[in-house]
Parts: C-alpha cells; sequence; structure tokens
C-alpha cells in the first residue's frame, strides 16, 4: 500500500475533508471526496503532489472530464475544489504560489444549462395521471415541492409535524438556516392528507410531517446525512421514472422543481426580489443565476406564447419570518 505523502496535495486534501466531517458539513466533504478522487483517477495515483497540480495537467484534466459527459457546472465544481485545497497548501507552506494556475479551466457558471421544464411538460410531471400508486406518491411529493414555492427536497424531508400551524408552514431552511412561512393552499392540503392517509406511523421517530426519513430529528451525524442521501436518490431516481411514464423529453431531478417555480412566478411578474426571498436565497445573485437562462433565451415568452394565461400563478409566496 502506498503511503500518503503527509505534505502532499492529496493529504492536504483529506486533511480538509475530515475537518468538514468533524463540523457536520458532510454534504460539502462529500463534494471535496469526488473532485480528489476523480483527479487521482486522472493522475494514476490517489497520492497527488502538489508537483503534479499543473496548468496543463488541469487544463488536459478540464478537457477528460468533458470527454467523459460531465456538465459544464460539474467540471466547475471539480476545479473550484482542486483550487481551494492548492490554496490551503499555499497558505500552509506546502506548495509554491502559482499565477494564475487555474485560468485556463472552467470555474464559472454556466447559466445555458436549462433546468426548468416548459409549462406543458411542468403541468403533465404534476398533474398527469402515471397509473401506479407508487409514482403517483412521488408526484404528490413533487406536487407540494413546487407549490411550496419551490421548496428544496431536503427541507420537505426535514419539515416537523410542529411546522404546520392550521394553514401555515413555519420552518427554517436546512441549507441557510433561514426562517421561512408558507401559506397551505386547500389543494396542497389534500395532497398532505392522500401522504398521510398512505403512510404508516414511525413510533421511534414521530416528529416528522412526512415519512421520508426516519431517523432522530436531533441527530446530525453522518449516518443521518446518509439516510437523507439515499432517499434524496430514491427520489430522484423515481422522479425519472414518473418523467419516462408520462413521456416527458426534459430530465428532470429535484432542482427542476425548485427552477421551474421561479420560471413560473417570473413569468407571472413576482419580482426578482420576492423570488429570491421566497427560495430562501441569502444573496440576490444566486437568484438571477438561476432566472438568467430563462431571461435571455426566450423561454419566458414560450410561456406567454403557447400558455397565455392558462398557468396558474404562484399565490402563495414565502415571506421570510420577522418575529
Amino acid at each position: 500500500m502506498q503511503m500518503m505523502n503527509k505534505n502532499g496535495f492529496s493529504r492536504c486534501g483529506e486533511n480538509y475533508i475530515n475537518r468538514l466531517r468533524k463540523e457536520g458539513r458532510y454534504s460539502t466533504a462529500h463534494v471535496y471526496k469526488n473532485a480528489l478522487y476523480s483527479f487521482g483517477r486522472y493522475c494514476g495515483t490517489l497520492n497527488v503532489s502538489f508537483k503534479q497540480v499543473t496548468k496543463e495537467r488541469l487544463r488536459r484534466y478540464g478537457q477528460y472530464l468533458y470527454e467523459c459527459g460531465l456538465k459544464p457546472n460539474t467540471i466547475s465544481t471539480y476545479m473550484r475544489m482542486l483550487r481551494s485545497i492548492y490554496n490551503r497548501g499555499v497558505e500552509a507552506g506546502s506548495a509554491p504560489y502559482v499565477p494564475r494556475l487555474f485560468h485556463d479551466v472552467y470555474t464559472g457558471v454556466d447559466v445555458r444549462q436549462k433546468k426548468a421544464l416548459s409549462a406543458g411538460e411542468l403541468h403533465k410531471l404534476l398533474y398527469e395521471d402515471p397509473k401506479s400508486e407508487r409514482l403517483r406518491r412521488t408526484q404528490i411529493i413533487a406536487a407540494l415541492m413546487f407549490q411550496f414555492c419551490g421548496m428544496s427536497f431536503a427541507d420537505l424531508a426535514h419539515l416537523e409535524k410542529s411546522a404546520l400551524d392550521q394553514s401555515v408552514l413555519r420552518y427554517n431552511r436546512i441549507k441557510t438556516k433561514t426562517p421561512m412561512s408558507v401559506e397551505v393552499l386547500d389543494t396542497a392540503r389534500g395532497m398532505i392528507n392522500q401522504l398521510w392517509s398512505n403512510q404508516e406511523p414511525i413510533p421511534d421517530c414521530p416528529d416528522y410531517l412526512f415519512d421520508i426519513l426516519c431517523n432522530n430529528k436531533k441527530r446530525k451525524d453522518e449516518r443521518a446525512y446518509r439516510e437523507y442521501q439515499s432517499a434524496l436518490r430514491n427520489f430522484n431516481n423515481r422522479l425519472k421514472d414518473l418523467a419516462r411514464v408520462l413521456r416527458l423529453k426534459s430530465p428532470v431531478s429535484s432542482y427542476t422543481l425548485r427552477h421551474s417555480w421561479a420560471t413560473t412566478a417570473k413569468y407571472r411578474g413576482v419580482p426578482i426580489e420576492m423570488i429570491s426571498e421566497s427560495l430562501g436565497h441569502k444573496s440576490i445573485k444566486t437568484t438571477q443565476i438561476y432566472l438568467t437562462y430563462i431571461i435571455h433565451s426566450g423561454f419566458i415568452s414560450g410561456y406567454q406564447n403557447r400558455y397565455g394565461d392558462n398557468l396558474k400563478p404562484p399565490t402563495n409566496v414565502y415571506h421570510r419570518m420577522t418575529a
């Protein structure tokens, strides 16, 4: 077994990943781990030295990822993780400072990657009968995420029963801890009741609103993170099955619902500041990235030209809790 250089690039990355795990930042650690492992495989060793991190090797690695079929934003994420690791090595005195080392690789955000569905496909995904009880449950969850103003799957999965107060949901976002509230419309209440009628109680974990997760709400360890990741994979796989059964042409994931809600809100004339607040974004720049593609590609006009005013506006807009 090859010994890892204690001052090498790979060791520097592993040390930071371990630190992230100790801080409970398992999702971020997972992304760093994937990037480091991918680069190590490309270099032919999982013990990469700082000397091996050169402009030319990074450029060729980026081309390799592109040829493997990775999306530009995934490539950008990997490169930014590698850059962060290298910069930590420079700060620790383990690596030399190399001007513009990552200048020739892509580290931006590709807004051309369309993540929102057209109005027709969105309506089909959320409301057309899939003729399958298993897929119907997935469809209801997807429809709730959309009706709750593009709520993330993480937030929906972690909702507690105490969050539902008559016709209002009150909770804190998992990612940013931002306090949120959302009106629960009659249609959403009906969907919630449908899910409740088909879910079995979990005696040991009674706190969750839905039976997506079953771990102890107070547990924040890596096992809880892995359970959530498993639930997310299952949901995305079933969402893909639903799209296939309903003959959708566009790719779908849990993010599709969030982007589609933002697109619908923009089409209905909701100000970007309100969309940003509704999505729980801490920075309006994040929302602008969501909407850049649809504004510049004619995606919004496509909604107008094909569906006019037939698309129901999002009336239950989130508000941050001020009290």
